[in-house]
C-alpha cells in the first residue's frame, strides 16, 4: 500500500506544500553538500529519545510523558500567550517529564528552530523536533538543532520517503516517532526496518474530521502486536515502544490507556493552555498516582 497526493488530507497538503518552499529557500543559502559537512564536522551521538522512554516505564509510576512546547495550531490559533520555551522546558523537567517535543514549524504553528535549540540547551531532557519532514535536508538540520528524535507522518509521506528519511534518521542516530492515524498507515510504517531507533505514534485524531477517539490507539496497537508478534525478526524481550498522541486529558485518560499496557504519551496543548504548563503536568501526573 502505498500513498498518494490525492490520499493526503487537505490541510496535510497544504504544509507539504509550504515545507517544499522552505527547504528549497533553505538549499539556496546553504546547500545540502555544505549542511552535510557542518554534520560531520560536529558529529556526536545523540542522547537517546527511545532510551528515555523505556526507562520511564520501569520507573514505579510506569508512565513516560513526552511534553509538548506549542504555541499555536492552526484550529486553535495561539494556544500560549505568555509563550516561553526555555521556561517551560525547566518546568517540565522538574515536573517529571520523560522527555520534550518542540514545535518548529512556523507558518502554522508559530514554532521556531530557535525555541529547540533553547528547550535543548537549557534542559537535560531529550528532545522530539515536531515538525513537517519530506526532505533528508530536514533530517540534517535536525541533527545540528540537536533533535534527539525526529518526527515520521505517514500521512504525508509515500513509501520511497519514508523509507529515505528513516534510513538518514537510524544512520545519524537519531531516533524517530513514525505517526500512525489509520490501519492503513500502520501497515506502510510496518514496512521499515525493525530498530531500536522506532517508536510508533498513533495520533487519536482523524485528519478529515479533526474528531479525537482513544479507541484508535487501542485498535492500532492490537494490530501492531499482532503484526510483531508473526514476524520472526521480531525481538519479544523487547516490546515495541508506542506513544498515544492526542487527546489525553485527565488521569482517567492515562488509566485507560494503562490498562491497556500503553505507557507513554505526547501532550501538549492540555499543558499549554495553562499559565504553568510544568503545574499542570506535575497536577497530572500526582492524580495518576492517587488512583494507583
Amino acid at each position: 500500500m502505498t500513498t498518494t497526493t490525492t490520499d493526503i488530507p487537505s490541510v496535510l497538503q497544504r504544509i507539504v506544500a509550504t515545507k517544499q518552499i522552505e527547504v528549497k529557500a533553505a538549499r539556496e543559502v546553504l546547500s545540502l553538500e555544505d549542511l552535510k559537512a557542518q554534520v560531520a564536522a560536529d558529529y556526536k551521538p545523540r542522547r537517546g529519545f527511545a532510551a528515555a522512554l523505556r526507562a520511564a516505564s520501569t520507573k514505579e509510576s510506569g508512565i513516560g510523558i513526552i511534553a509538548e512546547i506549542k504555541k499555536a495550531s492552526p484550529s486553535k490559533g495561539i494556544i500560549n500567550h505568555n509563550f516561553s520555551p526555555a521556561l517551560f522546558a525547566q518546568q517540565y523537567e522538574q515536573a517529571g517529564a520523560s522527555c520534550l517535543s518542540v514545535l518548529t514549524d512556523r507558518d502554522y504553528f508559530q514554532g521556531d528552530d530557535r525555541y529547540l535549540i533553547k528547550a535543548s540547551n537549557i534542559s537535560s531532557l531529550h528532545v522530539l523536533r515536531k515538525d513537517f519532514m519530506i526532505d533528508v535536508y530536514q533530517i540534517y538540520q535536525s541533527y545540528l538543532m540537536g533533535a534527539d528524535c525526529i518526527l515520521l507522518i505517514m500521512a504525508c509521506l509515500d513509501d520511497a520517503q519514508v523509507q529515505e528519511l528513516h534510513a538518514l534518521s537510524v544512520e545519524l542516530g537519531l531516533d524517530v516517532l513514525i505517526e500512525v492515524h489509520t490501519q492503513g498507515e500502520l501497515e506502510r510504517a510496518l514496512q521499515l526496518p525493525r530498530s531500536e531507533h522506532n517508536i510508533y505514534g498513533i495520533n487519536n485524531r482523524d485528519l478529515n474530521t479533526f474528531d479525537v477517539n482513544l479507541q484508535t490507539t487501542l485498535d492500532l496497537k492490537n494490530i501492531l502486536m499482532e503484526a510483531l508478534s508473526a514476524d520472526d525478526a521480531y525481538n519479544a524481550t523487547q516490546k515495541p515502544l508506542i506513544v498515544t498522541e492526542s487527546g489525553i486529558h485527565n488521569s482517567d485518560d492515562i488509566r485507560l490507556m494503562l490498562n491497556y499496557d500503553i505507557q507513554h504519551f505526547l501532550i501538549g496543548e492540555q499543558f499549554m493552555k495553562t499559565d504553568h504548563p510544568g503545574q499542570a503536568l506535575q497536577s497530572l501526573l500526582a492524580s495518576v498516582a492517587a488512583q494507583a
